[in-house]
């Protein structure tokens, strides 16, 4: 065996080419943040290609991962076991002959269909007594210390130390599709801030999103707003606060938040999926962390700066959706003109791409 000797990955069989498909978490953030997962698994077994399970939310981003051969865009109903759909699923892999299958879900629901099909080696951590469906089944999940660990952990060799650092995730969006995309909205060519102030959680969004677009605008920047169709109402306000300068971007395609991050100049956003593919793309990206700890959750791409309060706040990081302690101080102690001038900082200062 060789070693990959940037991360301590053994290279195994290289004349094994069966497929492998990954079942990862279907959140955009934990989405992008599993091509980790492929890239451990691509150093591992360099001939064997490797697809993805993936929602038609998602869908757009396995486009710009590389390493990944293809996505299986299904969508399962959350709640419910949608028996004919898993069987329309399981069915789709088994024709796709695959040898393994890592279920990064705990979750009983996420294991059926790759057992269904037969995929000969299916792993994951124990939950929810799945033994039968998962048949490579890992322990110690627990004493993992990151999302990212539990996650790649599962494409190393059971019980292998864990390497010292991941690769991180990549996004390549070619720069003529860039080009593309500013030229049909109408965007011009010159440095643009990208705010992306919605999350899953009340309690991430960072207050004074306006007010920084006003700020940002009046020194001369284009500033556009990205989310989807959840943050149009907090598009529209920030357009209102900003003025002329201030475009919205919102939309419900998430092919537009990945063209819009990868042409910005530098995004700004909240602990959400727009920050982590802003940061697996490679623009300089702020991020703002109240109640999550950037320990733990930021993504494993270098941030341009990780946005926190000065205040002393025993309740942080409180990991809660919505704030019930401090009236949401983590978030409101940050000022605008705090975060516009660390963008203005971190525009001088990046390098153009």
């Amino acid at each position: 065996m060789n070693t990959d000797s940037s991360i301590g990955i053994e290279i195994e069989d290289a004349a094994d080419t069966r497929p492998i498909l990954i079942i990862p978490y279907m959140w955009i953030g934990d989405f992008v943040r599993g091509h980790t997962v492929v890239r451990v698994l691509r150093q591992r077994w360099p001939n064997r290609p490797v697809d993805l399970l993936v929602t038609s939310l998602c869908a757009p981003l396995v486009d710009y991962m590389p390493g990944v051969r293809s996505g299986i865009v299904w969508d399962l109903p959350r709640g419910r076991l949608a028996v004919a759909k898993q069987a329309g699923l399981a069915a789709e892999l088994r024709a796709r002959g695959y040898g393994t299958a890592l279920v990064l879900p705990r979750t009983w629901k996420a294991a059926i269909a790759p057992a269904l099909a037969g995929i000969p080696e299916r792993v994951g951590f124990f939950g929810e007594a799945r033994f039968g469906l998962i048949n490579r089944m890992r322990w110690g999940e627990k004493a993992l210390p990151r999302f990212i660990d539990k996650n790649a952990a599962l494409a190393l060799p059971d019980g292998a130390k864990l390497p010292p650092e991941w690769p991180v995730p990549q996004l390549r969006v070619p720069a003529e599709e860039v080009a593309r995309w500013r030229q049909a909205n109408g965007l011009g060519t010159g440095p643009a801030v990208a705010l992306g102030p919605g999350s899953v959680g009340e309690s991430k969004r960072w207050t004074y999103y306006p007010e920084a677009a006003r700020l940002l605008a009046e020194r001369g920047f284009d500033v556009w707003v990205v989310g989807g169709p959840g943050e149009k109402a907090l598009a529209q306000e920030i357009v209102a606060t900003g003025g002329g300068r201030v475009r919205d971007l919102t939309g419900t395609d998430l092919r537009n938040g990945i063209l819009a991050m990868a042409a910005a100049s530098v995004a700004i956003s909240n602990d959400s999926g727009l920050m982590h593919i802003a940061a697996a793309i490679g623009t300089p990206t702020m991020g703002i962390f109240g109640p999550t700890s950037p320990y733990l959750w930021a993504p494993l791409n270098d941030l341009a700066a990780t946005v926190l309060t000065k205040s002393e706040l025993s309740c942080q990081p409180c990991q809660r959706t919505v704030c019930t302690m401090n009236d949401h101080r983590c978030m409101r102690d940050i000022p605008a003109t705090e975060v516009a001038d660390i963008a203005q900082r971190v525009l001088h200062e990046a390098t153009p791409r």
